[in-house]
């Protein structure tokens, strides 16, 4: 009998997948379609199925880890909390001002998205602060007063307060607070100092009002999720991933629930940080190609990249501070993912100039790709089914029939006779297309991002990730390409190599100069207590890390630099903020190619402080093997390219390699997903089960 304290699952829009790892380091996965509305179904069926393939009890379980997009659909559906805004008066339209700036420079009729919040519920309050936090025009209460009799009759289901100045001086906010609990305490209430305390007004107004439009379906999901695993008997915690890449219990997320808008992807993120801890690897590049989209990030030197400004729905999918405006802003930490439409699901289609496109709408899962039976469209899978890299009768252990043939006549039909090509050839230039597409996403965590590829190793999962990967590398001149167990349920397998975690962040607008070492002490004292009374544990199992966001004077963006330890304690700390500006010029180097030459001097605009409390997986990941059928050995005919052309390939399970080298071609078929290895590379397993493949 197995023993399991932490089990994972992520839900995803067409299968949840359910991973755990034992006390001995095995790790076994369970992959089986969502069930919405009530997603709860899937995961208790599957966490339930997979315990009892271990023979480990239900009650034994301590923290069920879960990852989902119920905030993000919220967003992209339009189907969120009716929501009401409060703010000072003349700042309602600062939700369709935004930032002024036209996101697509050459499509004059293009819209804004609708703002989350109409123009009727936005009300205002006489009340003014400067920037210091003084008082220039007291509250009036009788205009709160007004509004709540507005908002009661309207029957709003959340409401959003964002006043000018409110970081530098909370008071006028906690009594709108104060008056809105007492009036409406069944309404879902938000306040930018609970939700982000920081200048900036759009965006600190914007993502105020995205955290009240999520609360209400977020806080009835999760509930639900409880109710559904407690009714199941399936004991512990519930924990919710962040888009910053910790966990977080349950009834966190309901009160900040803007904090795991973005978590989707960040699990895969967080587990292929933990795989290259265990490899060696401390340069990443994390590849996730799915059914829709693709996504890329970076680890550098083992820590994650990320965002302090991201932008949801409206097309956007990476942070861009000199563009925008295309989304709703999420001023809050975001691991940076850059994401483009090109998955196995994308549609493949003629423009009018007769140029084949790839993406970005996609068949989904119904009504799928053409070989699923439905829909006669071709997509990327098609492709990839022509090519001989899918299997031609059955995906996911056999859970999918796949019918090849139809595949053929899609393509045909569809795109080769039109372009006056055979079906290889177009297959192939299919798969070319899309890799083309996907390397914008690597170029922008990389190449845009002052980072040269060729120094990274990319790791690659989901369900099409090991199909592409090695033909992306050689493409941007990577050498080494992995392919981790589970790759296919990957976001739940990282799931459980995620940490208890807070990310919490203070204004401290000072010229680095002349800032006050003991002020800077003093605020990150007070966001040390407020990270150890949220996450509810002992101040000593925490670690903190310390980060400052800097610019040079006259700019107006920021970046997130480390901040050394020393100034979390009491000791001399007089090098601290030397070697922040030191820090800083190099990361304002890296990200742009100079540093202005010392002309301008540098400043702070906010403190962060990152507290974690490691929650390390149980068991040897050294040891793992995974609970799953392995397949029968076979061949099929794979088309690599012009260069090799049809080549007879054995189709493997990973089981077959070791550490020895093994020279291609092979097709490592798995229950959760596929990867290729050309003629040209090798393959070979890793002590901790990895798949690494070397490029020439």
């Amino acid at each position: 009998m197995a023993a399991v304290s932490r089990i994972a699952a992520d839900i995803g829009g067409t299968f949840t997948d359910i991973a755990v790892l034992t006390d001995t380091g095995r790790l076994a996965t369970w992959k089986l379609p969502s069930t919405p509305p009530n997603f709860a179904d899937a995961v208790v069926t599957g966490i339930t199925r997979l315990l009892a393939e271990l023979e480990a009890p239900l009650n034994g379980v301590e923290q069920v880890l879960h990852g989902c997009t119920i905030a993000t659909n919220a967003i992209l559906e339009y189907k969120g909390a009716k929501t009401a805004l409060i703010t000072t008066r003349g700042f309602r339209d600062i939700l369709e001002l935004q930032r002024i700036r036209m996101p697509m420079l050459y499509k004059p009729l293009y819209k804004k998205p609708i703002p989350l919040v109409p123009r009727r519920l936005r009300l205002e309050v006489t009340e003014r602060l400067n920037a210091n936090g003084d008082v220039h025009i007291p509250l009036n209460e009788d205009d709160v007063a007004a509004a709540i009799e507005i908002l009661r009759d309207e029957k709003v289901e959340a409401i959003a307060v964002c006043l000018l100045h409110s970081y530098a001086n909370p008071a006028h906010e906690r009594r709108i607070g104060e008056m809105l609990r007492a009036a409406l305490p069944d309404v879902y209430l938000s306040l930018s100092i609970d939700v982000l305390p920081q200048m900036r007004e759009y965006e600190r107004t914007s993502t105020t009002v995205v955290n009240s439009y999520v609360g209400p379906p977020v806080a009835s999901y999760i509930q639900a999720m409880i109710d559904e695993l407690g009714k199941a008997g399936i004991g512990g915690r519930l924990m919710v991933m962040q888009s910053s890449g910790g966990i977080i219990d349950a009834q966190s997320v309901i009160r900040r629930p803007a904090q795991i808008v973005e978590c989707g992807p960040a699990a895969g993120v967080i587990g292929a940080r933990k795989i290259g801890a265990i490899s060696g690897y401390a340069d990443l590049i994390s590849f996730d190609m799915g059914g829709t989209t693709a996504k890329a990030s970076i680890i550098e030197k083992g820590e994650l990249s990320l965002a302090a400004e991201y932008e949801v729905g409206g097309g956007l999918s990476a942070n861009n501070a000199l563009g925008g405006g295309s989304g709703y802003a999420l001023k809050l930490p975001v691991i940076d993912i850059s994401e483009v439409g090109a998955g196995g699901g994308s549609i493949v289609w003629l423009d009018k100039a007769g140029a084949m496109k790839v993406g970005p709408e996609s068949a989904g899962a119904v009504p799928g790709p053409a070989c699923y039976g439905v829909s006669g469209q071709p997509t990327v899978t098609d492709a990839n089914v022509v090519l001989g890299y899918l299997n031609p009768t059955a995906l996911a252990g056999g859970s999918v029939p796949i019918n090849a043939e139809l595949s053929r006549r899609a393509i045909e039909s569809k795109i080769a006779g039109a372009l006056g090509r055979n079906v290889l050839e177009t297959a192939y230039g299919i798969h070319l297309v899309a890799n083309a597409n996907m390397m914008r996403a690597v170029k922008a965590v990389t190449t845009y991002r002052g980072r040269d590829p060729r120094a990274f190793t990319m790791i690659a999962f989901g369900g099409n990730g090991g199909i592409h990967a090695v033909d992306l590398a050689r493409t941007l001149q990577i050498k080494e390409v992995i392919v981790p167990l589970g790759a296919g349920v990957f976001s739940a397998v990282g799931l459980l190599f995620s940490n208890l975690e807070l990310n919490e962040l203070a204004p401290f607008l000072h010229m680095i100069g002349t800032a006050s070492i003991d002020d800077a002490r003093a605020i990150y004292r007070d966001l040390r207590q407020r990270i150890v009374g949220v996450l509810g544990v002992p101040d000593e199992s925490l670690t903190f890390r310390p980060f400052a966001d800097a610019r040079y004077k006259g700019q107006a963006f920021e970046l997130t630099v480390p901040v050394d330890t020393a100034i979390l304690g009491t000791g001399d700390a007089a090098d601290v903020f030397a070697a922040l500006t030191q820090t800083f010029k190099e990361e304002h180097i890296a990200r742009y190619g100079h540093d202005f030459g010392g002309a301008f001097a540098v400043e702070l605009v906010n403190l962060r402080l990152v507290g974690t409390a490691a929650s390390e997986a149980p068991g040897d990941l050294s040891a793992t093997a995974q609970v799953r059928r392995k397949s029968e050995p076979s061949r099929r005919q794979v088309y690599f390219g012009p260069t090799h052309g049809l080549v007879d390939t054995p189709v493997v399970d990973r089981g077959a390699f070791g550490p020895e080298p093994q020279r291609g071609p092979f097709i490592v078929e798995e229950y959760e997903g596929t990867a290729v290895v050309p003629p040209d590379c090798t393959a070979r397993l890793d002590p901790a089960g990895n798949l690494v493949v070397t490029l020439p």
